[in-house]
């Protein structure tokens, strides 16, 4: 197939705190980045309709889609009800938010892991379902899954799952891993926890329609205009971060076999 864009996007704000002013995109620049896509020509899709047009080759509501892409957030910080989801229902557009669900700003009694930002609430989630957005997981605390033991690796992947469900009353079966790490061993715990794919970063065009590693392409705050149309274009190469995400990969894989032979020893 060829590649499809899958964007990700974090945090959509014009005064984001210090802790995501990195990933956060100035709402007018969103807006901006919208209208370029629909100048070239683009159709954005969700993320279903890349996994049912492989099940289904031609079918579905968006076969034959002009250059389809994906537009997906992380994490599920409260700014993509106030300033994404406005701006995506002017354009038409269809997006996915993968919600860590002990960061939300009501988690009460499942509270975990320390947000970075004001989050959404579980009104809000049920609120941007209602109006069409996909929502996936993203963990339950947003720790660095590649560094638990197995049991709390299941935990993370399981309950997050589990509340979102129920919350929703739907499936849920796809996940973004938090920071975009993964490895052979999460990858398996991901298909054991019931999901039916899983996205990281990789900054690269999706080229399969289903699997675990489903790379996407980063949307930071420093991303200009010119540069987000090469991002949507497949032309631009991330040189540096796919180095960079390489030789840390070599990194974490050594230190959680040291970390599990100390344990164990």
């Amino acid at each position: 197939m060829p590649g499809v864009p899958i964007l990700m996007y974090h945090s959509v704000r014009a005064d984001p705190p210090p802790e995501t002013r990195g990933l956060s995109v100035d709402p007018g620049m969103f807006a901006a980045q919208l209208g370029l896509l629909r100048e070239r020509g683009f159709t954005p899709v969700p993320l279903s309709a890349l996994a049912g047009l492989r099940a289904a080759p031609g079918s579905g509501p968006y076969a034959g889609a002009a250059k389809p892409i994906c537009i997906t957030f992380d994490d599920g910080y409260a700014d993509f009800h106030t300033e994404a989801l406005p701006v995506l229902e002017s354009f038409g557009y269809p997006a996915t938010v993968f919600v860590t669900t002990g960061w939300l700003d009501d988690a009460g009694p499942d509270a975990a892991g320390r947000p970075l930002d004001a989050m959404l609430t579980w009104a809000h989630v049920k609120e941007i379902v209602e109006h069409g957005v996909e929502v996936g997981a993203h963990s339950h605390s947003h720790p660095q899954l590649d560094q638990l033991p197995d049991g709390a690796l299941h935990d993370e992947l399981t309950r997050s799952r589990l509340l979102l469900e129920d919350r929703l009353q739907r499936p849920v079966t796809t996940m973004a891993y938090p920071y975009g790490y993964s490895s052979a061993r999460v990858r398996r715990a991901v298909a054991r926890a019931g999901y039916s794919s899983a996205y990281v970063v990789a900054n690269d065009v999706a080229r399969e329609r289903s699997g675990y590693t489903i790379p996407r392409l980063t949307v930071a705050r420093g991303t200009s205009l010119d540069t987000f149309g090469r991002i949507a274009e497949g032309t631009h190469g991330f040189f540096r971060e796919k180095a960079l995400t390489k030789g840390y990969a070599l990194v974490r894989r050594s230190r959680y076999l040291y970390r599990k032979t100390t344990h164990h020893g």
